[in-house]
């Protein structure tokens, strides 16, 4: 397995070992691991972060987590290859008592939810933007549903990028697996604006217990 390429926070910490808390981000479709750093001052989180890079080139620069055969219905083995990756950075990298806080756009979205529904002990107040989640069952499923971690699903309302069926799915799946705090924005298409930020970053805060820059 080719291991994920990242970038990280220009405080990123010396021994991050002994991190309790690192926020993970993930982008989109055909995007890179520039793509969210930039969100990072507007969301205001006081914590370490890396944001990935998908393993598969979509040319352009981009990449991708998982080749986009049925939209918003990929199938579970290119994603459940994903994951895996995605947790061996985060064994790589990171202590095995680290937990950390998935951010994810789209198809990083997907990943964030997935990050959850495979190892749910490791994961802390996920963020899914214009997401959703795979339609296969994950190991850590029946745990969610007895536990119920709190879980930020927001999406435009003029997405047209990811369809009725995926939002539907989702819209199923999310209460009974979390305590869901889902955010609809008006006028808003298939992106993130800057009402979603400040939401998200009152949900990371409140959820993870952790401050605002300054406030840790």
């Amino acid at each position: 397995m080719t291991a994920l390429r990242d970038v990280r926070s220009p405080a990123w910490p010396t021994d991050p070992m002994a991190e309790p808390v690192v926020l993970l981000l993930m982008h989109g479709y055909g995007s890179n691991e520039h793509d969210l750093t930039g969100l990072m001052p507007a969301l205001g989180l006081d914590l370490p972060w890396a944001s990935l890079r998908a393993p598969l080139d979509a040319g352009n620069g981009g990449a991708a987590w998982f080749a986009i055969t049925t939209p918003g219905n990929p199938g579970a083995q290119p994603v459940a290859a994903a994951t895996e990756a995605i947790w061996a950075w985060v064994d790589a990298n990171l202590a095995s008592g680290t937990r950390v806080i998935p951010i994810g756009f789209s198809q990083g979205g997907l990943m964030a939810s997935q990050l959850l529904r495979t190892r749910p002990e490791r994961v802390l107040a996920p963020v899914v933007l214009g997401g959703f989640v795979l339609g296969a069952a994950q190991p850590g499923d029946d745990t969610l549903a007895a536990e119920r971690p709190a879980l930020f699903w927001g999406r435009g309302a003029e997405d047209r990028v990811i369809g009725a069926p995926a939002i539907d799915r989702t819209s199923s799946f999310l209460p009974l697996h979390s305590t869901l705090v889902e955010r609809v924005y008006p006028g808003l298409a298939h992106g993130i604006n800057a009402a979603e930020l400040g939401d998200v970053r009152e949900f990371v805060t409140i959820n993870a217990g952790i401050g605002a820059v300054g406030g840790r």
